[in-house]
This record gives structure tokens, sequence and C-alpha cells, in this order.
């Protein structure tokens, strides 16, 4: 099967969709690949390519046209798929529940697409959950972020000059990313208190050593093992709870995301208006719009003396692991897919029905399906309101 790897177009996205490890693996199993010149970034040079007998291509045109399946880390554009051959397969994250316009220039090309983000969390698929691996190296690095930037250290260290207290840290959000920070920080010598909607991520905080904050409502667990969607309710007493302990934090990790949604406001204006000056806040969740008020993603702003992080991809800061651990679980993906050197797909499979986004000119993703319905359904809305709302000397509505 000829495969092609594009180089990332995403601003600031330094990971690539295979390794030179990877690439060497599937060249080995029969199949022809083209790297776009450059695709590896300074991790993974072409020369590593080039020793894994794979063939280096100048410019995404080029690349595009020799592929039957397209390997890629960032969704692509809407020009990007209309380069890719008709008929052609592509695996990446889509971020299907919010990227319609991908997704129905996916489906008009005709390209038989699947997602990462989209892998049924279930024991058979442990090795292509992506999300895991890549929330694993985000929450290591904000936690070395938090670490770089706060005006004390974490360990407790005690001197002839005095004591120092160590750190504390308050991290929301412990579902992969969160569980890493913790760990991370703990192993720095912090001491680490976490929140989550889950009840069963209790038992995950305590066995890394750190203290777990309990809401006595109803679990706010969802399908698939991932936070559901809060009530006004539930997030009123959970603010409630949360101040008093941020107040007492020199660090807040935030983490938290609902798949296909805006990232929830944990952590409110007035909330970071009680933490202490110089102290930090680190939200990994910025690129869905942030867990803080106040967050602005890709910047360091100071709000009453506390600095917010608002980290945009914090696993591609470290690519050369996150590409390492991103390849694995593409291959393995691809392993399920291929059979004798060419695509074999049993859209059966329950991993396969979870993933693929597109097949056949059609969108088969359901959830997706309803996510289309819904933007359509609000573009109506929205169409119908602004002239009305303009008329009365208003703004139309955003989008």
């Amino acid at each position: 099967m000829k495969i092609a790897v594009p180089k990332e177009t995403t601003a600031g996205e330094a990971r690539v969709a295979l390794t030179p490890g990877a690439a060497g693996r599937l060249v080995a199993a029969g199949h022809q690949l083209h790297i776009e010149a450059g695709a590896g970034g300074e991790p993974f040079p072409d020369s590593l390519y080039g020793e894994a007998k794979a063939a280096i291509v100048r410019g995404a045109k080029a690349t595009y046209a020799h592929a039957g399946m397209v390997l890629k880390v960032r969704k692509p554009t809407p020009a990007e798929v209309q380069q890719m051959p008709s008929g052609s397969a592509l695996i990446a994250f889509l971020q299907p529940l919010t990227s319609p316009e991908v997704v129905q220039a996916l489906a008009k090309r005709k390209v038989l697409s699947f997602s990462l983000d989209a892998i049924p969390r279930i024991t058979r698929a442990q090795s292509m959950d992506a999300l895991s691996s890549q929330a694993t190296v985000a929450g290591y690095k904000a936690a070395l972020i938090a670490a770089d930037s706060l005006g004390k250290i974490f360990p407790m260290l005690m001197t002839a000059a005095g004591t120092v207290k160590p750190a504390r840290v308050l991290v929301l959000g412990a579902g992969v990313a969160g569980l890493q920070a913790i760990a991370t920080c703990r192993r720095l010598g912090g001491v680490v208190e976490a929140f989550d909607v889950r009840a069963a991520a209790k038992e995950e905080v305590k066995s890394l050593g750190a203290s777990f904050i309990e809401l006595e409502l109803e679990t706010q667990e969802g399908a698939g093992g991932y936070a559901r969607e809060q009530s006004e309710e539930y997030l009123r007493r959970q603010r409630e709870l949360l101040a008093k302990h941020a107040a007492d934090a020199d660090v807040v990790i935030t983490t938290a995301l609902v798949p296909g949604r805006r990232a929830p406001i944990l952590l409110t204006r007035e909330m970071v208006a009680g933490m202490r000056p110089g102290s930090v806040v680190v939200d990994i969740a910025a690129e869905a719009g942030g867990n803080v008020e106040g967050t602005e993603p890709g910047k360091v702003v100071v709000k009453n003396g506390v600095q917010i992080h608002g980290v945009v991809n914090p696993a591609g800061m470290v690519p050369a692991v996150s590409s390492e651990l991103y390849a694995k679980n593409l291959t393995n993906l691809l392993a399920l897919l291929v059979k004798d050197g060419e695509l074999a797909v049993d859209f059966e499979d329950e991993i396969v029905k979870g993933c693929c986004i597109t097949r056949d000119g059609e969108v088969v993703h359901e959830a997706t399906k309803k996510a289309l319905g819904a933007a359509v359904a609000g573009e109506v809305d929205r169409a119908q309101a602004a002239p009305s709302t303009v008329e009365r000397g208003g703004v139309p509505p955003s989008s």
C-alpha cells in the first residue's frame, strides 16, 4: 500500500504521524512510504527516513499524489482534503464533533477516514488510544511549566537558614493528563490534591499519594469513562468548594475536557482573584476554550498577580516522545485495517465502528452525524434571528 505522511500545517505543531522507526517497520512489511521533506522536524530529519527506506517527497501536492493512505497528526484543512486522491484513506485526530467543514469535505471527496480521538476506550483498543498517550505527555509538561514558572521550589527543604515549605498543588481533572500531572508534581516534592467529577478517580488519585477533594453529589461520569456535562447546581457547589482550595494553592493545573464540547469553566475570575499573588495556573484545556476564566490560548496573562498559562498543544512541546507514542498508536490501528498489504476493513468491528467517520461519500459516525445536524440547525436559527436583531439596533449573534 502507498502511504503518505505530509508535513503538519497547523501553526506550532512539531509532531509527526510516523517516526523513522515506525516508517522502517512499515517498509519492512512491504508498504511504500512517501514522507514530505521536513515532516519530521528537528527530532527526525529526512536522513533518518531515508535510512528507513522511505521516499522523501518535495511539497505537499506531490506527497498527497502518492497516497492510498494518508497519515497525519492534526485534521487536514478543506484545501488539503482536495489534494487527497478520491477514494483514498486517512487516519488523524479529526475532531469530527467540532469540525463539520472538514468532515463534509472528506465525505464529498469520498475519503475513507478514521479519527484517533474517536477510538473507543475498551481493553482491546488500548494500544491504539492516542488520546491517552498524548494526554500523558501533556500532563507531564503541565507540571514542568508550573515548576518553571513558580517563584518557589516544589520540595520541602530543611536548611541551616530555616525550613522551606513545599509547594501546594491543586489539579483539576484526574483523567490521564491530570494523573500524570499529579505524579510529576509529587516526584518534584509538591503536596498535591486533586478534584474530578468522576467518583472512580478517587482511588487513582490516592494511589499516587495525593489527596482527593470530594463533592457529595451524584457521579458526573458519562459514556466511555469520560466526564459528562454537569448541571448548574453541581457546578455552583463545585465552584464554592474549589474556591477554598484554590486560595491555598501555589499552583493550579486544569485538564478537564468534555468530548465535542467547550471545556468547562472550573476556575472563575473570582476564584483567581482569591489566590495569592505569585501563584501559577496552568490551563492545558486552553485549546478547547479553557477551564479558567481569563485564559488566553497560547499566552501567559497575569491577573491580580496570578500567572495564567493558556497552554496550547502541550504534548507537541515534547515532540520526540509524543510522536513515538502517536506513531505506535497509529500503526496498531493500521494493522487492524490492513491485511496482506491491502486495506481490508471489517466495518462490523467495534473499534472500526467507533472511529470510522466517513465512508463511500457518507458520514457514517453516529455522533458526528448528530453534531452535523445540530450545526446545520444552528446556522438556520442564526440566519433567521440575525435580521430582527440588527433591526432592533443590536449585534448579530456570534457564530
